[in-house]
C-alpha cells in the first residue's frame, strides 16, 4: 500500500492496540502515559491500552508471542534481543526512540559513599527483576571488573516504586536507575534531606565503553532532578518502543505521524522522542517498522526510494 493511500484509508478507522510498560512506580509506566496522550491528541481514533508487565525482559518475549502489539524496551535488552545474545535473534521492529538512559546510583545526601568503590559490599537496590535497568547495571559493573550480583548485596524489587523508601530508611545504601524524570530518583532527591548521584568517573567510563561498545556516554542535564545543580555524566543507551512481528503497517504509520506532530508541544516525558533522535539512535533504518519508514519518507525525513 502506498504511503498516501495508507494514511488516507487508515486515519479515520478506530483501532485498539496494546502497549507493554513495566511495574508501577518506574519510568516506563510514566512514559507510557505520555506516549498514549501524545498519540491520542493527534489521532483520537487510535486507542492504545497500557499493560503493566515486569518490564523489558518480559516485553520482548510477549512481543514475539504476539500478546503485546507494542512495548517499551530498555536499550540493553534491545541490543541482546536483536543481536541474539543468550537467545535466538528477535524479529522485532522499532517505532521510535524513547529517551537516553544514563545509569546512575542515588544515595541519601548524608551518605558517606562518594564513588562506586564505596558501594562495594553494600546492599544495592538494582531495580525490579524484569527491568532493563538491572541489565544496564550488570553491563556497567562488568565494564569496571565488578559483578553486580557478588561484589554487592543485590536487592531486586517486586515493584520499581519500592526502591526510594529503602534508600531513605537505610535498608539499602543506594538505588540504581536512570532515565529522564525517573520517578525513583525524583522521590529520593525531593525527600527531606535530599539525595545525590554516584556515577562512573571519567576513567571508569572509558573502561566501560572500551568493553561494551554499544553503550554511550550520556549526560543528564542540570536540573533534571531536585537539587541536581550540575550536569551528571554517565554511560547508558537509548530505550525504544518496539512492535510485534506483523503489526499492521497502517497502524505503525499512524503512530509515527502522531508522534511527529506531537514534537511541537510534547508531554515532558516525550521531550527526546523525536524522529531525528530515532534515526540517529537506530542507525540502521531497516530496524524501523515498515509503516514508520513509510511515514518518514512521506514527511521528507528520509530520502524516498527511487
Amino acid at each position: 500500500m502506498a504511503p498516501s493511500t495508507m494514511a488516507t484509508s487508515a486515519s479515520a478507522q478506530n483501532v485498539k492496540v496494546t502497549l507493554g510498560t513495566a511495574t508501577p512506580g518506574g519510568g516506563f509506566p510514566v512514559y507510557g502515559d505520555g506516549f498514549i496522550a501524545a498519540v491520542k491528541a493527534h489521532d483520537p481514533a487510535l486507542e492504545i491500552v497500557p499493560i503493566n508487565t515486569k518490564g523489558s525482559t518480559e516485553n520482548v518475549p510477549r512481543l514475539e508471542a504476539g500478546t503485546l502489539d507494542m512495548a517499551l524496551v530498555q536499550g540493553e535488552v534491545v541490543h541482546e534481543a536483536l543481536a541474539g545474545i543468550g537467545r535466538p535473534k528477535a524479529d522485532l521492529r522499532i517505532v521510535t526512540a524513547m529517551y537516553p538512559t544514563a545509569g546512575m546510583f542515588v544515595v541519601r545526601a548524608d551518605s558517606p559513599a562518594r564513588s562506586i568503590a564505596d558501594l562495594k559490599g553494600k546492599k544495592i537496590a538494582w531495580g525490579a527483576a524484569g527491568s532493563g535497568l538491572v541489565i544496564l547495571g550488570r553491563y556497567v559493573m562488568d565494564g569496571l571488573g565488578l559483578d553486580a550480583a557478588t561484589d554487592f548485596e543485590p536487592v531486586y524489587l517486586e515493584r520499581a516504586g519500592d526502591g526510594p523508601a529503602m534508600v531513605l530508611d537505610g535498608r539499602v545504601a543506594a538505588l540504581w536507575g536512570g532515565g529522564a524524570g525517573w520517578p525513583g530518583f525524583t522521590a529520593v532527591t525531593s525527600a527531606p534531606g535530599g539525595g545525590r548521584f554516584i556515577v562512573p568517573s571519567a576513567d571508569e567510563r572509558a573502561r566501560v565503553l572500551a568493553r561494551h561498545g554499544f553503550l554511550k556516554t550520556i549526560t543528564q542535564p542540570a536540573g533534571s532532578f531536585p537539587g541536581q545543580n550540575e550536569p551528571v555524566v554517565s554511560v547508558g543507551s537509548w530505550s525504544f518502543v518496539m512492535t510485534r512481528p506483523g503489526l499492521d503497517e497502517a497502524v505503525a504509520f499512524r503512530v509515527a505521524k502522531a508522534l511527529h506532530a506531537a514534537e511541537t508541544a510534547p508531554p515532558k516525558q516525550l521531550a527526546d522522542t523525536t524522529a531525528k533522535n530515532t534515526l540517529a539512535a537506530v542507525g540502521d533504518q531497516n530496524l524501523l517498522h515498515p509503516g514508520v519508514r513509510a511515514y518518514y519518507r512521506q514527511a521528507g525525513l528520509v530520502p524516498k526510494s527511487p
